[in-house]
């Protein structure tokens, strides 16, 4: 049994005591002494030129301070793109400028304007009510192929062309993955959509810039997953602000899923601002902005095809991709469709020859980024929903074609055809698990109880594996990546034994004060009450990288472990001197040190307080005080990987579905805390379910969009979902990080829809609606109905 609050121990989340009484500190909850509220004037269409900006009438308005435009902006840089994608032929992406305001031209319906500030939030709005702006209507490309036609309207007319890049990966396999189809015995296609998505985590953004003219401090206040990079792209690119004058705190944030990742235009706004005004400026977001001003989230158009030979072995896979970029580039954008996707296109299985094509396309809606899998979803989706429909076209078990190519166990460390090695991974045992505690045995039964209700029910199953924990930084920086991957922590011991962890990873509901207090407190052998985790301030945290991408515990807390062996390392020296004895022959365990085979020992607190108390200590070869830091920077990705089952039943009158069991195997490596892993499955099942039945993020041919809030874009709600079967005692422990855990907070959400969207096919053709093959996402009563009645 793990030790009370040590690693392995069901702790129950200590940050959870200030959100549920209240007494979260979150962006909008910060109000400074003096401060402005911002509004921002948001384009009403998606193309257009700016002829003319009237605000004259405006500025006269009661408590309007300043209005600002793209004029004000012309000595700062645009926002900046983080990730370079270098084509298959060689050559960089085009890279449009991403302007702080709009100049010149509106390119999507949300593409701010202008800004007031004013005293009051509601003068500021009244404000901007008042402002005339003169836009010339331009036509819209809202659809990727009408983009990429030779006589398309471009986004950009600086750019050639609305491509962004033209990649392809591994372009030396294209041949033999051509010849390969060419023999092949079967040859399996599909056509699909990964649906476009809006983030909509429970706390909109917040942005509250701040400045102290005596010190030329710059202080911005913003709901982030990564403070550093934040102050690092606005200093630096954007503003011109030295790091050192420049601070960024991310408090508590409720929720990001990706969409919080990213510097937007806000920030920087709000910064400039309080400097030119010299006092604080807060913009909140209000929900229907957030729908045109966050990013969104997937948006890729796919044909994928699989060749297999006689014994249904898989033999070659190749895809061609549409990725959706908006109008602008994003942080992260251009490696989502590229090496986050087609780096996992070989999933579980062994087909030795892969090759993938993605054509990244401007158009004039919002931009599209990294949303919760980010990348790993849209491969997943495309390769699970694939294989089924082999395993129907060719009659045989889609469980069986999936065991058939598992990747065995003693084939680890595999290489993939598409550059990534899995250091580790049981696949069949993941698959068995998911059999056993789904009752895979009774669903016959289950099946004809649905029928006999005028009910179809179906089982639908994936198999995913995912990399988290994107590393390392010499690699990605080949791959394009314009920032380090790495994470960092400073271990800080108090004179009294207390610890203080400064981490460069930053939480959003992870409960990273709760996990990474249990790993410090096992490493020495302590209450973990006594170990503080503090993060999300720039000025008293190393820099870090931030949260996303599954990293916390694979590259946070092993940086935290570094630090800690470190503390522990001269804890030991420190105890040895006190001990008298050979620093070789002390133990640490249960917060003690002791002398190898003797009664001789001190205490935890003992030695911690020699360390500040220097009075009988070897200064002449040590120095006082008990604080290190370090970096970490991973060898590899992580690789979780797991077996999903879904049940459904659809009423064949209405085409509604109901999900009724949800069962997921996963393995994630050794777990810190299962009841924390758990709560992240649940969310991202959550999450993964609405993308397969109800969300969908639609434009009209102009660039309006359609779903512009609640009453038009379907969230899942609480009865949606089922109660969920969870496991992870499928163990197979990550062989780079000295935690062995390899990250679980996005597997919900990449499992999930190919897992749905299996299951309504399958009670499809057992209903006799043989002649179904696909249902895009999402998979609505609509939908569903009209394949049913479908000539």
């Amino acid at each position: 049994m793990p030790k009370d609050g040590g690693i392995g121990a069901s702790t129950k989340r200590r940050e959870d005591v200030r959100f549920l009484t209240g007494n979260g500190r979150y962006t909008d909850d910060i109000n400074l002494r003096g401060q402005l509220h911002a509004h921002f004037l948001r384009s009403e269409v998606a193309h257009g030129r700016i002829r003319g900006l009237e605000t004259s009438a405006a500025a006269d308005m009661p408590g309007v301070v300043r209005i600002f435009s793209a004029a004000d902006f012309a000595a700062v840089g645009g926002l900046p793109c983080g990730w370079q994608v270098t084509d298959r032929h060689g050559n960089p992406m085009q890279e449009p400028k991403h302007p702080v305001l709009a100049d010149g031209k509106v390119r999507h319906v949300g593409d701010p304007i202008a800004v007031v500030v004013a005293e009051t939030l509601e003068q500021a709005r009244d404000a901007a009510e008042a402002i005339t702006v003169d836009i010339e209507d331009l036509p819209a490309v809202i659809d990727m192929k009408a983009a990429l036609a030779p006589d398309a309207v471009k986004v950009h007319e600086d750019l050639t062309s609305n491509l962004c890049y033209d990649w392809g990966f591994v372009e030396e396999n294209r041949e033999a993955v051509n010849e390969a189809f060419s023999k092949a015995a079967h040859k399996v296609s599909l056509d699909l959509v990964n649906n476009r998505l809006i983030a909509n985590p429970m706390e909109p953004r917040v942005a509250v810039g701040d400045y102290d003219p005596w010190n030329d401090m710059s202080t911005l206040y913003t709901t982030s997953q990564n403070p550093h990079v934040i102050r690092l792209l606005m200093g630096a690119f954007v503003l011109g602000i030295p790091e050192h004058r420049l601070r960024v705190v991310a408090p508590d944030v409720g929720g990001g899923f990706g969409s919080k990742i990213y510097h937007y235009a806000e920030e920087a706004f709000c910064t400039f601002a309080a400097r030119a005004l010299k006092r604080p400026v807060k913009w909140t977001s209000s929900r229907s902005e957030a729908f045109i001003s966050d990013a969104h989230g997937r948006d890729h158009v796919t044909r994928i095809e699989l060749a297999l030979d006689a014994d249904l072995n898989f033999t070659a896979l190749r895809t061609e991709t549409l990725a959706n970029m908006g109008a602008y580039l994003s942080t992260f954008a251009p490696s989502i469709p590229t090496w986050l996707h087609g780096t996992l296109m070989a999933g579980n299985y062994r087909t030795p020859l892969i090759y993938v094509n993605v054509k990244a396309v401007f158009t004039n809606t919002v931009p599209v980024d990294a949303y919760r899998g980010a990348g790993r979803p849209e491969a997943t989706f495309q390769l699970e929903r694939l294989i089924d429909k082999a395993a129907r076209e060719l009659g045989v078990d889609p469980i069986e074609l999936r065991r058939k190519n598992f990747i065995q166990p003693d084939q680890f460390p595999y290489q993939t055809p598409v550059a990534v090695v899995y250091d580790t991974g049981n696949y069949q045992a993941t698959m068995n698990k998911l059999l056993e505690i789904s009752d895979h045995a009774g669903f016959s039964e289950r099946a004809a109880e649905s029928k006999a209700r005028g009910k179809l029910r179906g089982f639908g199953i994936a198999h995913y594996i995912e990399a988290c924990g994107i590393a390392p930084s010499n690699l990605v920086g080949q791959l394009g990546a314009r920032a380090g991957l790495y994470e960092s922590a400073t271990v800080r011991v108090n004179a009294t034994g207390s610890i203080s962890v400064f981490t460069g990873s930053h939480s959003h509901g992870q409960g990273h004060e709760t996990t990474f207090a249990q790993v410090v407190a096992e490493m020495i052998g302590i209450d973990a009450g006594q170990v503080e985790i503090v993060h999300g301030d720039t000025s008293n945290t190393p820099m870090g990288m931030g949260t996303y991408g599954s990293r916390s515990l694979a590259v946070g807390g092993s940086a935290l472990v570094k630090a800690t062996n470190k503390i522990i390392n001269k804890a030991k020296k420190i105890a040895a001197h006190l001990l008298e004895a050979s620093e070789d022959d002390i133990e640490l365990k249960d917060g003690k040190f002791s002398v190898a085979g003797t009664d001789k020992s001190v205490d935890w607190a003992g030695v911690t307080l020699a360390a500040y108390v220097p009075h009988n200590y070897p200064l002449e070869s040590m120095e006082p005080g008990l604080e290190e830091t370090a970096f970490y920077d991973p060898s590899n990705f992580t690789y979780p990987s797991g077996a999903y089952g879904c049940e459904v039943e659809v009423d064949p009158d209405t085409g509604k579905v109901e999900i009724v069991a949800f069962t997921a195997a996963d393995d994630f490596g050794n777990v810190v805390n299962p009841m924390i892993v758990e709560g992240q499955v649940h969310g991202g099942l959550a999450q993964g379910i609405g993308q397969a039945l109800l969300e969908n993020c639609v434009y009209d041919e102009t660039g309006q969009l359609l779903t512009g809030s609640y009453m038009d874009y379907a969230m899942p709600r609480a009865d949606d979902l089922p109660f969920y079967k969870v496991d992870h005692s499928c163990v197979t422990p990550c062989t780079h990080n000295p935690l062995g855990v390899k990250g679980c907070g996005e597997a919900g959400a990449i499992g999930s829809p190919p897992a749905v969207v299996n299951a309504v096919i399958d009670a499809l053709h057992r209903g006799g609606h043989t002649h179904i093959s696909h249902i895009d996402m999402p998979v609505s009563p609509a939908r569903v109905w009209a394949a049913m009645n479908a000539k």
